[in-house]
């Protein structure tokens, strides 16, 4: 089966094709660049929906060459990183009229779109190396895409340093696991780590390498220094790409490695309390930044830093037994699927109105029910999903890993993530208090444009159905889950 090779190739291909035909077609436009890149991120889409693949989600160990596995766990990631990737390029249509280097910039999402689906399915720490390469370096370039705006040159210069240094530790503490195995790949990994000793010092200098380098990527305090500059000078279109699909990859490598590579009852054990102590710690400080801020990029950048925190809480338990584990995975999951649909959303509504606009001050969404009343309700359903609010699908995965802490006896890490989800409330809540009853400063109505409008509902059906239904996303997390757990 190479369905994953396949997938990655598709994507590939038309990365590579793009500016060739940008180059040599004079004619070329925006909607030629657009309608190419839906084309291949769409069939992408419907080979990891077609019944084979639902036929290979039952056997959780159908693995067609070592570094490279094709489970329900991959399947799951790729189908919620190429979602976001889909939002994002569905909605740059009206992004990219006025812009120049239209087939670089599909190019470049559809190549680190591409190095997101193999990390999915990486076995491998070369080869998620490789992978996580392949997906962050167009994300600098990306950052940089307005290179005329100084807080566009600015954003993708923070996010080079930081990107770069990430990747030496990340690639360091690879070859430091390389060094005290002989092996590179994860399941090898784990049965050589089991049989050491637990306080091994190059293990554990390892773990923590392993750590720094992803924690990057997943935006985790105090490795999230980046994200509020980057996602406010990106353009806010690269920005949604950066919170909804590739932190979400940061998730699906940490996963594997922490909870495959990694033995949860020997080395992760010595980081329970680390992982504990990072999630309250994340959570509690992107909340309260978010509660502080004026602009609606850095406060969604905030928040995007506060829910990383929740998702951290499944490293956390890992030691707390089978069920606790099953149920902090299934959770984790469902949060890392709520999270791509929610935070596009959100950032996508952003994108709507500093085009329109030009403004990301949170003055500009007084009375901003009254000129885009259907773009502010998709907004409020965002909004509230993010926080948690039932019956929408945020409301579940939260409380799946609230419940898996205390199944876990660490009632006080579910308690600081409850208070944490009631402190979001108040900045969602601002923010819709502010589109639906301060005044406005004007009633020119907004465009909303049907790029726009539709990717924004079909978010909110979304959001809706996993929240009524939540028991469909659930039994499939509970499947992928298998692909973690001994």
């Amino acid at each position: 089966m190479v369905l994953p090779f396949l997938i990655v190739g598709i994507l590939a291909s038309f990365a590579l094709i793009l500016p060739g035909i940008g180059f040599f077609y004079k004619g070329f436009k925006n909607t030629h660049g657009w309608i190419l890149s839906l084309i291949a991120l769409l069939a992408s889409l419907a080979l990891l929906l077609t019944p084979p693949a639902y036929s290979l989600i039952q056997d959780q160990t159908i693995s067609f060459t070592p570094s490279l596995t094709f489970d329900s766990l991959g399947i799951f990631f790729s189908i919620a990183m190429l979602m976001v990737s889909v939002f994002v390029v569905f909605s740059s249509y009206e992004f990219m009229k006025k812009e120049g280097n239209i087939a670089q910039y599909y190019s470049l999402i559809l190549f680190s779109s591409a190095g997101m689906v193999l990390i999915a399915f990486s076995m491998d720490l070369l080869l998620l190396f490789i992978a996580w390469e392949l997906m962050t370096i167009p994300t600098f370039v990306l950052a940089g895409f307005n290179k005329k705006a100084f807080e566009s040159n600015e954003a993708a210069v923070k996010y080079f340093v930081l990107g770069t240094l990430s990747t030496g530790i990340l690639l360091y503490g690879i070859s430091l696991v390389y060094g005290l195995t002989g092996t590179l790949q994860l399941n090898e990994i784990f049965k050589i780590l089991s049989q050491r000793a637990l306080v091994d010092p190059l293990s554990l200098l390892a773990s923590s390498l392993l750590i720094a380098g992803f924690g990057l990527k997943m935006a985790i305090v105090p490795f999230h220094m980046w994200i509020p500059d980057t996602y406010e000078g990106a353009p806010t279109t690269v920005s949604t790409f950066l919170a909804a699909g590739t932190k979400k990859a940061g998730f699906a490598a940490a996963l594997r490695v922490f909870l495959i590579a990694l033995p949860l009852k020997g080395l992760l054990n010595e980081w329970s309390l680390t992982f504990a102590f990072l999630a309250i710690i994340t959570m509690t400080l992107g909340n309260i930044a978010a509660l502080t801020q004026g602009n609606i990029l850095r406060l969604l950048a905030y928040s995007s830093i506060a829910q990383a925190g929740y998702i951290l809480i499944v490293f956390a338990i890992a030691n707390g037994g089978t069920k606790a584990l099953e149920l902090g995975v299934s959770g984790a999951l469902f949060h890392v699927l709520n999270h791509a649909i929610m935070k596009s959303a959100a950032f996508l509504v952003a994108a709507l109105v500093i085009q329109h606009s030009g403004r990301a001050d949170l003055d500009y969404y007084n009375g901003f029910s009254n000129r885009a009343p259907l773009t502010a309700f998709n907004f409020t359903i965002a909004l509230l999903a993010l926080a948690g609010v039932p019956p929408l699908s945020g409301f579940w995965s939260k409380f799946l890993l609230f419940t898996a802490a205390i199944e876990a006896n660490m009632i006080w890490l579910a308690l600081a993530g409850i208070v944490n989800t009631a402190l979001s409330l108040a900045y969602y809540a601002l923010i819709i208090k502010r589109m639906y009853i301060d005044e406005p400063q004007d009633n020119v109505k907004m465009p909303q444009p049907l790029a726009y409008t539709f990717i924004l509902t079909l978010s909110t059906i979304l959001i809706m159905f996993f929240g009524l239904f939540p028991d469909i996303v659930i039994s499939y997390t509970q499947e992928a889950a298998k692909a973690l757990i001994p």
